[in-house]
């Protein structure tokens, strides 16, 4: 017998209305940034002033999308960067000064290195920041950037547990700055498309949701014995707020490229491509259906895992049901072509990335689609949205996008509240392979119905001195 929905609205309207209540409490609606503030308009981050931006984590990510991503706007200069490993350090620095260096044709030195974000933050000079770093050091910084002023864009998935994001989501409020979740399908054109043709009933009532996602290859990895921890690396800083285990070489990233780092397979720092490409399209998801700002209420799951002691030890095959309040179901598996399929009573439509690759090492390179945009029926697709109906913003370049939030002071198009509900249903599913059964979920609380043992879920116990506060 399903609970009793008390899962309240779900459009965004109501949730400006009601505020963000959730786990780690409430935030008022007068914190959420309507109106230009006046320095903006004749402050540091006036219209014909520069963005100066440092970059937090100068791995693969942040040199193949991130940094590149900002630099090529005009109205932004990245002037900072910052890393634990000192060799990867004085390689991004390098990196950026070259790029300003061919750009302008002046030989540039400029680019400041810091090994501590704090000290980063620390600089007046800074305006904004990049956060490029593993998941396991997405809030802490996001959090400690926000209340030093910065605006922020951030890596997803948005947290490593779902208290930790609704706790970031709520000091961005408090603090009126702009975040960005990387979310970049936001800012292409077909799933804009997609979602805007569904929201606007295109193919009818929406009944079920199909997920593809890549999945990783755990069993590749077998038990590493401890080694020397690199002289350039701070290993205890990089470990954080995780719990304390020996230094492995795949355990981290490559000391000699940039190539897709281990840690990504290491439940320890994230729960694998349920986050790591879930994120991406449960945003889809969201967004079609207009669920931004609420969550399913049943959620089950089944997953296969590494058998114990592999170094690797994210999720591989799974497949995932999600049970929202008005009877959709979001089905979620690695045996679903990649990409969003919506289905209606009047037919479906299906949306992916295409051709298109973050990094050169995309692992969902083997699964690219010809179609990024296809349908039961071409008509629906050559479909124009009216003038009265839903309408999504713009956005062609969602770097772009958090530079031009950051002057206007208008919220970006994937806001951290946005990117927090996205993740927390990639964390429910998995939750729910870890725990073998269904679960009950109220998205208002933010807590499981009747359920201490998944509760304790919604948190991990953070090493000292790497606390949230």
């Amino acid at each position: 017998m399903r609970p009793k929905n008390n899962a309240g609205g779900r459009s965004r309207r109501n949730f400006l209305k009601n505020a963000i209540t959730g786990a780690a409490g409430t935030v008022a609606l007068a914190h959420i940034p309507m109106i230009v503030p006046a320095h903006v308009i004749s402050g540091p981050l006036a219209p014909s002033n520069r963005i100066n931006v440092g970059a937090i984590g100068n791995g693969r990510i942040s040199r193949e999308h991130d940094m590149p991503g900002v630099w090529k706007h005009d109205a932004a200069r990245i002037m900072a960067v910052c890393d634990l490993d000192s060799n990867r350090l004085a390689s991004a620095q390098k990196f950026v000064n070259d790029y300003y260096t061919k750009k302008t044709g002046k030989a540039d030195n400029s680019v400041k290195a810091y090994h501590n974000y704090q000290e980063l933050l620390a600089d007046k000079d800074i305006d904004a920041v990049i956060i490029s770093t593993p998941d396991h050091w997405h809030v802490i910084p996001a959090v400690a950037a926000v209340r030093a002023g910065k605006d922020v864009y951030m890596q997803k998935p948005a947290s490593l547990t779902i208290s930790e994001g609704r706790y970031l989501s709520n000091e961005v409020h408090k603090t009126g700055r702009i975040l960005q979740i990387g979310s970049q399908q936001r800012s292409m054109p077909q799933f804009k498309k997609a979602c805007e043709l569904v929201r606007n009933g295109r193919i009818g009532k929406v009944h079920t949701v199909y997920v593809g996602l890549p999945i990783d290859d755990p069993s590749q990895s077998t038990p590493e014995k401890e080694m020397p921890v690199p002289a350039e690396l701070n290993y205890e800083a990089w470990l954080g707020e995780t719990p304390f285990v020996p230094y492995t070489l795949k355990r981290v990233h490559p000391t000699n490229d940039f190539s897709r780092p281990g840690w990504l397979r290491c439940e320890q720092f994230g729960a694998g491509m349920i986050t790591g490409w879930g994120a991406h399209h449960f945003d889809i998801v969201n967004w079609g259906l207009g669920y931004e700002y609420t969550g399913p209420i049943e959620v089950s799951a089944k997953a296969e895992f590494p058998a114990a002691g592999n170094l690797w030890n994210v999720h591989g095959p799974f497949q995932s049901e999600n049970i929202y309040a008005d009877g959709v179901k979001v089905l979620a598996s690695n045996s679903y072509p990649n990409g969003v399929k919506f289905v209606g009573s009047d037919g479906w439509i299906f949306v992916s990335r295409g051709n298109y690759s973050a990094t050169a090492n995309d692992p969902a390179g083997q699964a690219k689609n010809s179609k990024a945009l296809d349908a039961s029926d071409p008509k629906i697709l050559s479909s124009i949205i009216g003038e009265n109906e839903i309408r999504f913003v713009d956005s062609l370049d969602h770097h772009g996008n958090w530079l031009e939030a950051v002057r206007s002071r208008r919220q970006p198009i994937t806001p951290i509240e946005v990117g927090h509900r996205a993740c927390t249903v990639c964390l429910l599913n998995h939750t729910a392979m870890k725990l073998k059964r269904k679960l009950f979920w109220d998205p208002v609380k933010e807590r499981f119905q009747n359920d201490d043992e998944a509760n304790a879920t919604l948190t991990r116990p953070q090493r000292w001195p790497y606390l949230l506060d």
